[in-house]
């Protein structure tokens, strides 16, 4: 008889490649919120199936739980391997896990292992893995040098960590991981931020592939990226670390910044209720002043005027403070905003790093 292996989540994590699926068992909520990178959801139970088991558990008895519950986990599991697993080969080797590691994923992996597949189950399940993800958050930041793209508001930071990306830098974009800018208007309308737990795991994820051996390129956040914090000791690693200062014309800033934010500029409705957000600081004049050159479709004149009074006097004000080696930082300027031009400022940064090295 084939019954699934129960691993520790110490085996397990270092060779999560080696699984063919990762299933998470639990609802689509506990899914939805945060759960292992790459993993699928398969609920034995969904939210609403859960929610009634609970109440009967409490209410009624343990024993009439189970038993609804074993019905429904028995049909739900039936539904998932005719629509979902029914094409994997002999070989398929899958890892299942769910909230601790109990019925949930095993009574899932039993029926797997049943059928002749490989299958494992996660022992200690998803909060395990959530412990092994804070721990890991703690210490790996330490194993890395990281090399700090600064720059206002507007400068291509983010441009050019994507150019780095694709010249095979490793890179650390906290801004695409937490599906946010990182500034008052930084809210990506097409994509909600992920929660907090999710992004730890984002974080995660991308620091254990990392080579400590080669530098890791990120930008001079703050300590929150929208509504997610950076975890302090990460934060901390980055702003103790080099930094390179990139440079664009105000001209340039302005351009970029209109084709970044094309969102703002077809809907200056939606910009103007971000502006709302900065009245506290600069009066309900002046934010009714920006307001109306929005709605009268005076982009870079706002932009210009954004940039002159917000943006540039917060950025000189916190990066000297909060990142201490910008005073040495190496001067990158960027000429224009073409494709060509963010690919030269790339291969000129790693030439500079290989030659420092």
């Amino acid at each position: 008889m084939k019954f699934p292996a129960l691993l520790p989540i110490s085996t397990v994590l270092p060779d999560l490649g080696s699984y063919d699926t990762i299933i998470d068992v639990r609802s689509p909520s506990e899914f939805a919120e945060d759960h292992i990178p790459g993993a699928i959801n398969c609920p034995v139970l969904d939210d609403a199936e859960r929610a009634e088991i609970g109440t009967l558990y409490k209410q009624v008895s343990p024993f009439e739980a189970k038993k609804k519950g074993a019905a429904l986990v028995a049909r739900n599991i039936g539904n998932h391997l005719e629509r979902t697993l029914l094409d994997k080969p002999r070989d398929w080797k899958p890892l299942v896990y769910c909230w601790r590691g109990g019925n949930r994923s095993g009574a899932m992996a039993h029926i797997l292992a049943k059928v002749g597949w490989q299958a494992v189950q996660l022992d200690g399940g998803y909060k395990e893995y959530r412990r092994q993800v804070n721990q890991a958050l703690a210490e790996l930041p330490a194993r890395f040098r990281f090399i700090v793209v600064c720059g206002t508001t507007g400068s291509g930071k983010s441009r050019l960590l994507q150019t780095l990306d694709r010249h095979g830098a490793q890179v650390l974009d906290l801004e695409q991981l937490a599906a946010h800018r990182g500034s008052v208007l930084g809210h990506l309308p097409s994509e909600p931020q992920p929660s907090q737990k999710m992004f730890e795991s984002r974080l995660w994820h991308a620091l254990q592939g990392f080579d400590p051996s080669r530098p890791v390129y990120v930008e001079s956040e703050s300590k929150k990226v929208g509504n997610l914090r950076v975890p302090e000791a990460l934060m901390e690693k980055i702003r103790a670390s080099e930094c390179v200062s990139v440079q664009l014309t105000q001209a340039d800033r302005v351009a970029l910044l209109m084709e970044d934010y094309v969102h703002f500029v077809e809907a200056p409705e939606a910009l103007n209720t971000r502006l709302d957000c900065l009245a506290m600081l600069y009066g309900r004049d002046k934010i009714s002043h920006w307001q109306q050159l929005a709605l009268e479709g005076k982009m870079q004149p706002l932009v210009e005027e954004l940039l002159i009074d917000h943006y540039d006097p917060a950025y000189n004000k916190s990066i000297r403070r909060n990142f201490t080696r910008f005073g040495d930082a190496m001067v990158l300027e960027i000429v224009g905003i073409s494709a060509q031009a963010f690919d030269d400022a790339a291969g000129t940064l790693l030439a500079a790093d290989r030659g420092a090295s």
